[in-house]
């Protein structure tokens, strides 16, 4: 078992940043892909960004891409994300997520992670 706790969301205005952190216990991180989610109410979760173990590999959704950067310190079993020129539509409920089968193929996909944390608020203001 992986367990899997995100840290560092908040209120912040539109343009700001923050930086997300998602801390694994349990088991280590040793050959773990971890993708970052984002639920904003009525919506459904949609991907944000991967990375894979070696960090080398990493992925971004056509919104995020140029703002936001993922990043991990597997000695601290912790991955990185952080947000610039954040927008109001940015808003939303994030998760980190993660598994040791993913392909370049499938990070975008939530049935293919098989560990969640519970999630942090990111609310950004106009």
């Amino acid at each position: 078992q992986v367990q899997l706790v995100e840290s560092g969301g908040g209120l912040q205005q539109a343009g700001g940043s923050l930086r997300l952190s998602c801390a694994a216990s349990g088991r280590t991180f040793i050959g773990y892909a971890v993708g970052w989610f984002r639920q904003a109410p009525g919506k459904e979760r949609e991907f944000v960004t991967a990375i894979f173990w070696t960090g080398t590999n990493t992925y971004y959704a056509d919104s995020v891409k140029g703002r936001f950067t993922i990043s991990r310190d597997n000695a601290k079993n912790t991955v990185y994300l952080q947000m610039n020129s954040l927008k109001p539509e940015d808003t939303a409920v994030y998760y980190c997520a993660a598994s040791r089968s993913l392909r370049s193929s499938t990070v975008y996909y939530p049935r293919e992670y098989d560990y969640w944390g519970q999630g942090t608020q990111v609310t950004v203001s106009s």
